[in-house]
């Protein structure tokens, strides 16, 4: 009995969420990292877009023959491989005193070559180890510095036809870049078209930052993500309203993608729901229905 109503209940989940994505052009596009393995699932629940990590399919660290197999994978998928997170790891130090510019910069450039063949268009930089400053460093130095390496990031990106999105983090996770509006200030001095700002809701909202953050940013925005604030869950567990920053993306224009990342417990039943929730609420705020 149990089964059968949880497909009455799937079911209707995804044909209820197929009303909202008719009119692609004008809604951003929903993606979810959920890695290649749920490919299937994610697929069925509606979505088009995933997202993976760095480590598990671009890095450095696997050999040829092993990107190789990877790159079977990404081409055989239903959904596209859109974006990658992840970029550096916490011993790859991109900001501070110790970082080793030039190890940077050729780890970087494998990342995102390999990142090129594969087609994925977004590498996100969020990497709070990896950006961690100790406690009492100079901020502006810090600034300044990161600002430099961003344009030499954007550079290499532009190689392959990439684009790597900022990503704001919130305190507990690093001590540098800690918020949309921080973030917002190196993408503005960076200034390359490869190098965007990725708005992360689920961090502006535990840093307590306003949508209108997002307004200000405006047409740095290349990318966002979401998650639900008190537990990371996917949007629906909790029932969180997401519309005021769905009307400020709306406000600046943006049709880019929205993707989830957050904690799965059961992902026959969340993830379908995520894709029916957050589609209803984009169809109230880009379609003028609310």
């Amino acid at each position: 009995m149990k089964t059968k109503y949880l497909f009455v209940l799937l079911s209707a989940s995804l044909l209820f969420a197929s009303s909202f994505i008719v009119d692609r052009k004008n809604h951003p596009q929903l993606g979810i990292v959920a890695g290649l393995a749920q490919d299937e699932l994610i697929y069925a629940a509606g979505f088009r877009a995933n997202g993976e990590s760095v480590k598990r399919v671009l890095s450095p660290s696997l050999s040829d023959q092993e990107f190789l197999a990877k790159l079977k994978e990404i081409k055989a998928a239903k959904c596209k491989l859109v974006s990658c997170n992840l970029f550096f790891p916490g011993t790859l130090k991109i900001a501070g005193p110790e970082v080793v510019e030039n190890r940077v910069l050729t780890y970087a450039d494998s990342v995102l070559s390999r990142a090129g063949q594969a087609g994925v268009k977004y590498i996100v930089l969020g990497s709070g180890g990896a950006r961690n400053i100790p406690a009492g460093y100079d901020i502006e130095k810090a600034k300044t510095d990161f600002v430099s390496m961003g344009k030499k990031l954007g550079e290499i990106a532009k190689k392959y036809q990439v684009t790597i999105v900022l990503e704001n983090l919130e305190t507990t996770e690093t001590t540098f870049i800690t918020s949309l509006k921080a973030a917002a200030e190196i993408v503005r001095k960076v200034d390359h078209p490869n190098f965007r700002l990725n708005a992360d809701i689920f961090h502006m909202m535990r840093e307590g930052e306003s949508p209108e953050e997002i307004v200000a940013a405006g047409n740095l925005v290349g990318f966002c993500e979401i998650a639900e604030k008190e537990k990371r869950s996917l949007p629906g567990v909790m029932g969180d309203d997401f519309k005021p920053y769905l009307r400020a993306l709306k406000k600046i224009g943006y049709r880019g993608f929205i993707f989830m990342e957050g904690s799965v417990k059961n992902p026959e039943v969340e993830i379908p729901l995520a894709f029916n929730y957050l589609s209803r609420q984009v169809a109230e705020v880009y379609g003028g229905n609310e």
